[in-house]
C-alpha cells in the first residue's frame, strides 16, 4: 500500500480519524488523515458507495463535502449536492440537466442559494457517479463547494450587461475559479482552516453582500484608473456579522486574481485551526491587525501595492429584479422573484425554455435567490411578461416578497433549528394582507440557526431561529433584528427582540417591528442623530410597540 493510500484508509476508520484532531477540531484530523487534501475521498467513492450510506463514518460524512456531496440528517439515505456556478452564470442546457437529474434521481426539490448556485436534493449515494457524469456533460461540477474551501465566488448577476457598472468584473471571478478549483480541483486550496467566501464586483449598485465576505473586491478609481478596493475579514456566522475591513489596497483589474490568491494562501498558512467557531479569516485579522496582513501580502507578492482609491459604489442597493435596460442597445434583462429560491424541475425547465425563446439561453442567479433572463430584445419583453411562469415568479413582487431570503431550514439542513422557507412565505403573504402594497420594499431574511446562512443581520428585518421553552413546552421561536445592511455604509443588524414564538401572533409582531423600524429610519433621515429628541422618539416608538405586545 502506498503512503497516500494509508492516509486515505485511515480516514475511512472513525477510530483512526479521531486520533489526529488539532485541539478539539476533528475536521483537522480528518484532513490530516487525507494528507491534507479532502479531494482524496474521490478515490474511495466506489468503496463508500458499495458499503452504503448506513455505513458512513463521521469522517466520510465530512470528507464527501469536498466533492460536493452532503449527508443530510433530516433525510437519512438521501443526499444534497451543491453545484458550482461562478458569478451565478448559467445556461439553459445546464438548467435542463439539473431539472432532469432532480426529477429522475432526486426528490424534485431544488434550491437557489445566496451564493448564486443550485442545490440538488434527495438522491441516493449510488447515483453520485451518474450525476457527476451528467453535470460534466454541461460543464458543471461540484468540487470544493463545502467545508474548508473557497465557496462559489459571487459577483454582480448583471456583470457585463448593466449600465450601472464601472466595468465587467466577471472575468476575474472566472479566472479565480479556474485557479482555485479548475476542472479537477486544486489541492493548493483544499486545506483552509475553514470556509472562505469571495465576492468580486464592478457594479456600483451594491447588488452583492461585499461586507460579509472574507475577501471582497469592490469597484474603485485611482488616478484615472479603474480597479478594485480590497475588503477583508467579513463574515456572517461564527459569532455574528463582522463587517469587512478595508485593506487599504487598490488593485487594477489585471492584478486582482493574484492578490486574492495570495490572501487566501496567507489564511491557509497562518489561519487559526483549533476551535471551529474561531477559525475564520476575521479571527486571524483580529489577531494580526490589517497592517500586518497588508505587509505580509506585499512581501509575498514582492512588490508594493497602491493605497486604496475612491469607492465608486453609490449609497443605494439594487436587486436587479423587474425589467432593466442593458448597456447593449435594444436589449433588456428581466429579473424574476423566486420566493426563498425554491423551485421544482418543471419550473426550472420552463425558465430554461423562456431563456431560449426570449433571450439567448443565458440565465443569471442572484444573491437574493432569484433569477434573471438577460438579452431580451425590446420587442420581446411584453410577450415574456405574459408568460404563465411569471405569475409564479413575478418581476413585480410585493414589497414583502421582493427582498425575501430564507436558508434551507430543518427540512434539509443538519444545523437548522426551525423550518424557514414555507414559514417565510406565509409571513410575507400575511404582511401583504395586513399592510398592503403601498409601501417601499424591504428585505426580510430568515436564518434557521446562528450560522446565519440567510444573512439575517444584513437585512432590514432579520429573523434568527431557535428552540425555546414556553409554558413547559419546547417551541420554535425567532430573535428579531433590524437595520442591517451591506454596502459602503454597512452595519450589522441589531437584535431588538430576543424571543418571539413562531405562532399565530408572529405576523402582528413583525408588522409592529416594521412600523417601528420605518419610524426609526424616517427619524434618522430628518433629524440630527445626536439630538436627544430623536433618541427619545425612536425609543418611545419601539417601547410603545413592546408595550402593546405585552
Amino acid at each position: 500500500m502506498s503512503h497516500d493510500s494509508e492516509f486515505i484508509s485511515s480516514a475511512l476508520d472513525p477510530k483512526a480519524s479521531a486520533q489526529v484532531p488539532v485541539g478539539n477540531n476533528l475536521v483537522e484530523g480528518y484532513k490530516a488523515s487525507m494528507n491534507r487534501d479532502g479531494l482524496h475521498i474521490l478515490g474511495h467513492l466506489s468503496q463508500i458507495i458499495e458499503r452504503g450510506a448506513e455505513a458512513l463514518t463521521p469522517a466520510e460524512k465530512e470528507l464527501l463535502k469536498w466533492i460536493g456531496v452532503f449527508f443530510r440528517k433530516p433525510t437519512p439515505g438521501k443526499f444534497m449536492m451543491r453545484i458550482r456556478m461562478p458569478n451565478g452564470f448559467a445556461r439553459s442546457a445546464q438548467l435542463r440537466t439539473i431539472a432532469e437529474l432532480s426529477r429522475r434521481l432526486g426528490n424534485s426539490v431544488l434550491d437557489i442559494t445566496t451564493r448564486q448556485q443550485i442545490e440538488l436534493r434527495g438522491f441516493t449515494l449510488d447515483t453520485v457517479p451518474e450525476i457527476f457524469e451528467k453535470l460534466r456533460g454541461v460543464d458543471l461540477r461540484t468540487l470544493q463547494t463545502g467545508i474548508d474551501n473557497v465557496r462559489n465566488i459571487n459577483g454582480c448577476s448583471l456583470a457585463g450587461l448593466t449600465p450601472h457598472e464601472l466595468f465587467d468584473a466577471s472575468p476575474v471571478v472566472h479566472e479565480l475559479d479556474r485557479i482555485i478549483v479548475g476542472s479537477k480541483g486544486n489541492p493548493e486550496f483544499t486545506n483552509l482552516p475553514r470556509k472562505f467566501n469571495v465576492t468580486v464586483t464592478g457594479c456600483t449598485d451594491n447588488c452583492t453582500h461585499c461586507e460579509s465576505q472574507d475577501i471582497a473586491l469592490v469597484p474603485a478609481k485611482k488616478a484615472g484608473r479603474f480597479g478594485f478596493n480590497v475588503l477583508v475579514g467579513g463574515k456572517m456566522g461564527s459569532g455574528g456579522f463582522t463587517v469587512a475591513s478595508p485593506l487599504n489596497v487598490f488593485v487594477e483589474i489585471f492584478q486582482a486574481a493574484a492578490v486574492v490568491v495570495e490572501l487566501i494562501k496567507i489564511y491557509r498558512d497562518h489561519g487559526p485551526r483549533e476551535a471551529r467557531s474561531k477559525c475564520r479569516f476575521a479571527f486571524l485579522i483580529e489577531q494580526w491587525g490589517v497592517r500586518r496582513l497588508r505587509a505580509e501580502l506585499v512581501a509575498r507578492l514582492g512588490r508594493e501595492l497602491a493605497f486604496q482609491g475612491r469607492d465608486m459604489r453609490g449609497p443605494a442597493d439594487a436587486d436587479h429584479l423587474g425589467v432593466s435596460s442593458q448597456k447593449q442597445a435594444n436589449l433588456s434583462a428581466v429579473g424574476l422573484c423566486i420566493p426563498t429560491g425554491r423551485v421544482n424541475p418543471e419550473q426550472l425547465e420552463e425558465l430554461a425554455r423562456l431563456a431560449d425563446t426570449f433571450g439567448n439561453g443565458e440565465i443569471r442567479l442572484t444573491i437574493g435567490q432569484n433569477a434573471i433572463i438577460p438579452n431580451v430584445p425590446a420587442n420581446r419583453v411584453a410577450p415574456l411578461l405574459e408568460e404563465p411562469l411569471l405569475k409564479q415568479f413575478s418581476p413585480r413582487p410585493s414589497p414583502f416578497t421582493r427582498g425575501l431570503v430564507a436558508c434551507v431550514g430543518t427540512d434539509y439542513c443538519n444545523l437548522a433549528l426551525i423550518e424557514t422557507k414555507s414559514r417565510a412565505i406565509a409571513l410575507s403573504e400575511n404582511l401583504q394582507s395586513k399592510m398592503g402594497s403601498g409601501v417601499n420594499p424591504l428585505s426580510i431574511h430568515w436564518s434557521g440557526c446562528p450560522a446565519g446562512c440567510g444573512n439575517h443581520q444584513a437585512a432590514d428585518i432579520g429573523l434568527r431561529g431557535f428552540k425555546t421553552r414556553i409554558d413547559g413546552k419546547i417551541v420554535d421561536a425567532v430573535a428579531i433584528y433590524t437595520g442591517g445592511r451591506t454596502g459602503p455604509h454597512a452595519v450589522a443588524g441589531r437584535e431588538i427582540l430576543e424571543t418571539v414564538p413562531c405562532d399565530e401572533s408572529l405576523p402582528d409582531v413583525v408588522a409592529g417591528v416594521i412600523q417601528s423600524y420605518r419610524f426609526d429610519v424616517e427619524a434618522r433621515e430628518h433629524a440630527n442623530l445626536s439630538d436627544p429628541l430623536y433618541a427619545a422618539a425612536a425609543t418611545a416608538g419601539l417601547a410603545s410597540w413592546r408595550l402593546a405586545r405585552a
